[in-house]
């Protein structure tokens, strides 16, 4: 549960990141960054195929690329989670496997987006 609700405080902190300006957005980036990194810590007891640890991976890679501009570290982060994901692929039970792979799909959605992105540049 603890992973869930770090995961939980970072996402609202990146959100009022997202929204805030000047001190305040880098007070909440700061906070949520903290609390993403405590949550991924947390997240290595789960599978790499947990539903939670993937959608931590996925809005950690994120905050990552939009809110502090570290393209390669979000790239690096969401790499790291599809590929570990889709070596335990096999493992996966019946009841996770929609979240899971809907939420690999996005993972790898978003490296493809963000990899033409720094092709175009």
């Amino acid at each position: 549960p603890s992973v869930f609700y770090q995961k939980m405080k970072a996402d609202y902190y990146r959100y009022l990141a997202e929204f805030a300006t000047g001190e305040a957005k880098e007070e909440h980036a700061e906070r949520a960054n903290k609390s993403y990194k405590k949550a991924s810590e947390a997240a290595l007891g789960l599978a790499p195929t947990h539903p939670i640890r993937l959608g931590l991976a996925l809005n950690y890679s994120v905050f990552l690329y939009e809110v502090q501009a570290k393209q390669e570290e979000a790239c690096t982060l969401a790499k790291q989670a599809f590929d570990n994901a889709i070596a335990e692929l096999d493992t996966l039970d019946e009841e996770s496997y929609k979240d899971s792979t809907l939420i690999m799909q996005l993972l790898r959605d978003n490296l493809t987006l963000w990899t033409s992105d720094d092709a175009e540049q």
